[in-house]
């Protein structure tokens, strides 16, 4: 049961279509394939020149890497960054001032880096948002008191690891806040706050129907850090009010979806019809 529902949620990516090629028409074992497919994604997002705009690619050190070498020995590793969100940053900049949207963007970066299998420190963070370390560090204090945990490379040579700021975000919804609500304590606009909710609800759901951790994080590509964290504030919270809130809420998005799913098949149809008339 669970194999087939892996087949069917992850048969039309691209991920594996390269899979089946490599087995396939390689004859490699399924095992080979994989490791040749992580060797192929790691070289292609290294030179990729599909860079966003507002994105640039940086070299941080690895998360794997161990404290007390000298750089020049410490292994690293070339993320992807989103150092300008463009209109998701502009208004929490327009509702909530500048000191606001650059610590929306210290929380973006950290999560990112650790999503990529990269650490990040507070020189780092200065050098691309251009400031100061000492503003880098007033920021990150100031989140920190917010029970906002930043996976930077101090945090995470220390002896614990806290929520995100999105297992956070995802906790107060789950206690009853509204988007409003939860977009005005934390600074963030409400469509990111929609946009959190909806990941965790799907990654419950791929849980409920019997994946693990690695399955949700490949399929949702959203890294295991973010998935182990969400899975975590779900447990925290199993409530019979969150077991109702979150019932209604997966109902809603399945609507959602099935009447999204029946939108693009009119549109095709329309399409196909008018192409009969040309």
């Amino acid at each position: 049961m669970k194999q087939d529902i892996m087949g069917r949620l992850t048969a039309k990516t691209k991920e594996q279509q390269m899979l089946h090629i490599l087995e396939v028409d390689f004859k490699q074992p399924p095992r080979v394939a994989r490791a040749i497919l992580q060797d192929m994604r790691d070289c292609l997002n290294g030179t990729s020149d599909q860079v966003q705009p507002g994105q640039m690619r940086v070299i941080l050190v690895a998360i794997a890497a161990r404290h007390g070498q000298a750089m020049s020995q410490t292994a690293q590793k070339e993320v992807l960054w989103t150092v300008d969100a463009g209109q998701a940053d502009y208004q929490v900049q327009m509702a909530y001032g500048m000191a606001a949207m650059r610590q929306q963007r210290i929380q973006r970066l950290l999560d990112e880096a650790v999503a990529q299998g990269a650490v990040a420190s507070q020189e780092d963070l200065a050098r691309v948002l251009q400031v100061s370390v000492r503003t880098i560090k007033r920021d990150c204090a100031y989140l920190e008191r917010q029970g906002i945990y930043l996976p930077t490379r101090g945090n995470l040579k220390g002896i614990g690891r806290g929520q995100t700021h999105k297992a956070l975000i995802v906790g107060r919804w789950l206690r009853g806040e509204t988007y409003d609500q939860i977009a005005r304590a934390t600074h963030h606009t409400v469509s990111s706050v929609q946009r959190y909710v909806q990941t965790f609800i799907r990654v419950v759901q791929l849980q409920q129907q019997g994946l693990d951790i690695d399955e949700i994080a490949l399929l949702l590509q959203i890294g295991w850090p973010l998935t182990s964290d969400y899975l975590a504030i779900y447990q925290e919270h199993d409530t019979p009010f969150v077991r109702e809130r979150l019932a209604n809420q997966m109902q809603r998005f399945q609507q959602r979806t099935q009447g999204e799913k029946r939108g693009r098949h009119e549109s095709s149809s329309l399409s196909r019809q008018c192409q009969s008339h040309l």
